[in-house]
């Protein structure tokens, strides 16, 4: 098994359209602390005003951790369009290079290629999340050193004492990869039901756009499918930046979304394991 996940993730990195998300956030993310390097206290003065009029402000607020967090808020939003390039084209790239034969024929189960295609796809989601845990919070704490973190949200303002912050950073992360390995089991599955790249890479983008408007709109109807949508749960890495830690929603985004990628992968084997080959 070993041998076969180390094929599909060498083959999954021979592809150009790999390295565009590591591109992407390589140039975004410097940008990004190049412009907090700049005009950084800037935006933190107009985010704090209100709260210079009351209170003292000491402590170093522009920080690495602070603008990791900003980078989280902004990209990782962006982040499941860029792993659909990859895990869109990991069943269906093999359809569209005639290769589906020289595969099934191998002295190896269908169970084994979906399961080592799968796990290729995965390295690579983790290994995208781990590159921009890398570029933002690694590179913003050379740059700008550590800190407390200003967590400003809707209805309060939390302040977490520096030695409080990473180990939330770290499981933000990890939740983060669990949430992109749902949608690379969606982009997965389509793959699995056509013949061209293409088409699993614009569904699966056009699926969660759906579903975020649907979980957006506020109507009945909407209400009763939004505990079933996935994009309710991706972005709960920010629940580990509460005070206190709302720990029963965390599982519950942690079952869901495994929920979510077992019953995809499954429906996913089940095709591969009927598909004909020879038509």
């Amino acid at each position: 098994m070993y041998t076969l996940f180390k094929i599909e993730f060498l083959k999954v990195f021979k592809k150009w359209r790999t390295y565009i998300g590591f591109i992407a956030v390589g140039v975004l993310v410097p940008l990004v602390h190049l412009a907090m390097y700049l005009e950084g206290q800037n935006s933190l003065d107009f985010i704090t005003r209100n709260l210079q009029n009351s209170f003292l402000l000491v402590g170093n607020l522009l920080n690495g951790y602070w603008i990791s967090y900003i980078i989280l808020n902004v990209i990782a939003v962006h982040i499941p369009f860029l792993i659909t390039l990859v895990a869109g084209d990991l069943l269906a790239g093999e359809a569209t290079a005639g290769t589906y034969r020289l595969l099934v024929i191998r002295p190896i189960s269908r169970m084994q290629i979906i399961s080592s295609k799968f796990l290729a796809g995965f390295a690579y989601s983790a290994l995208l999340i781990l590159w921009l845990a890398i570029m933002s919070l690694g590179l913003g704490l050379l740059i700008f050193g550590t800190g407390e973190l200003l967590v400003v949200r809707s209805e309060l303002i939390i302040i977490f004492d520096k030695t409080d912050v990473l180990w939330r950073f770290l499981l933000a992360y990890g939740f983060a990869i669990l949430g992109m390995t749902v949608v690379c089991s969606l982009a997965f599955f389509f793959s699995s039901l056509v013949e061209n790249a293409i088409g699993p890479i614009i569904t699966t983008m056009a699926v969660i756009i759906i579903f975020i408007i649907i979980s957006a709109i506020d109507v009945d109807i909407f209400r009763l499918v939004k505990p079933y949508l996935f994009t309710n749960y991706i972005l709960n890495w920010r629940e580990f930046f509460n005070d206190p830690l709302d720990t029963n929603k965390i599982i519950k985004s942690i079952f869901v979304l495994s929920g979510h990628i077992i019953v995809l992968l499954g429906i996913t084997a089940i095709i591969f394991q009927k598909k004909d080959i020879l038509s």
